[in-house]
């Protein structure tokens, strides 16, 4: 039995936790087929404690030839974060900033992540982000960002067959973590920063989406890697590698994601230096097929402490270089693909 066969595949909708606040499925999805019914969650005896324990957040990035440009709204129980932030791959820079609002007042986060509208508006910022029946629309206006303003009105196209990388997967006691990872959406519009405007085509830009919700242990930890980008046959190829965190013994979140449809790893082994993450990155599974350099040429270092809440992440954007092996044996060969690679360590 290979690797990628111990992997519980998901194919009936469910709720995500029965009325004791267990996990009624585990494992992983092509689709986002549970309801997430994150108020049967049974994790404190005062029940008005849970929601200090229950994160969520809507993470969206743009890939464009030039920039990535990243809009998130998190909701971490305790407090809330607004953020954005610039990536200039050829400046090799970022800007980035954040709004911490307590309890996360006036952050919205719908129940599922098919259907709704994410949304914070105030007088410093206001990000929206609609799901629409062929996409999501995303519209950001930050006047005082960077001291000259950050803008956009984007489209990203995900039509019904556009397969995700969904897990659902215990941690530990009750907890658990449920997870939509989307890669390779194409983008339309634009995203106005420092009085500069860039138009988005889908030929060039290509846009993801990271959706959580769960219940984490108080220290937590991950390794995340991803890309969006093309092949130089003009076919849209993407990656999502990761896991630190929980029991991934049904499910991991490695998948490579081509023309819209997910070829499912197994386990892949991360190898770094986390005294000088600007060194080369290895990320191979045991079963060969994965094999891939991961060069750095920036590092963001975002760092939040709140006494109770904190973070500290070091996000490398960089270019993947190797092969790796779709589910019909196709080896696809890497010569340049940009992404990120990051590690996280989370007190919350």
């Amino acid at each position: 039995m290979t690797d990628k066969q111990l992997q519980r595949e998901l194919r009936e909708p469910s709720p995500l936790l029965d009325e004791q606040g267990n996990l009624i499925q585990v494992g992983w999805a092509r689709q986002p087929l549970l309801d997430c019914n994150l108020e049967a969650a049974r994790f404190y005896a005062l029940r008005p404690l849970q929601r200090f324990r229950v994160k969520r957040w809507d993470y969206y990035g743009v890939t464009t030839p030039t920039h990535f440009y990243s809009f998130t709204l998190a909701d971490l129980g305790y407090a809330g974060q607004v953020f954005a932030y610039v990536v200039d791959f050829e400046a090799k820079t970022y800007h980035e900033q954040t709004l911490t609002l307590p309890l996360a007042r006036g952050i919205v986060l719908p129940r599922n992540s098919t259907e709704g509208t994410s949304a914070f508006e105030s007088s410093k910022a206001r990000l929206i982000f609609r799901a629409e029946p062929e996409g999501r629309r995303i519209s950001v206006e930050w006047p005082g960002f960077g001291g000259k303003g950050l803008a956009g009105e984007v489209w990203l196209r995900l039509p019904p067959d556009h397969e995700s990388m969904v897990i659902v997967i215990p941690i530990a006691g009750k907890r658990f973590y449920y997870n939509r990872k989307v890669n390779c959406l194409p983008a339309e519009g634009w995203i106005e920063y420092e009085g500069r405007r860039a138009d988005l085509h889908p030929a060039e830009s290509l846009g993801n989406l990271d959706w959580g919700r769960g219940v984490w242990e108080y220290r937590s930890f991950w390794i995340w890697a991803s890309a969006s980008g093309f092949l130089p046959d003009g076919r849209r190829i993407g990656l999502n590698l990761g896991g630190g965190f929980g029991d991934t013994s049904a499910a991991t979140e490695n998948a490579l994601i081509l023309e819209g449809r997910i070829h499912k790893f197994g386990q892949v082994n991360f190898h770094y230096d986390s005294s000088d993450f600007m060194k080369p990155w290895r990320m191979k599974s045991p079963d060969g097929r994965v094999d891939l350099e991961f060069v750095p040429f920036l590092e963001r270092v975002a760092a939040t402490n709140l006494l109770v809440i904190a973070s500290e992440v070091h996000q490398m954007f960089g270019q993947y270089h190797g092969t790796i092996h779709t589910d019909d044996g196709e080896v696809l060969r890497l010569g340049g693909l940009v992404g990120f690679a990051e590690e996280h360590h989370a007190r919350w």
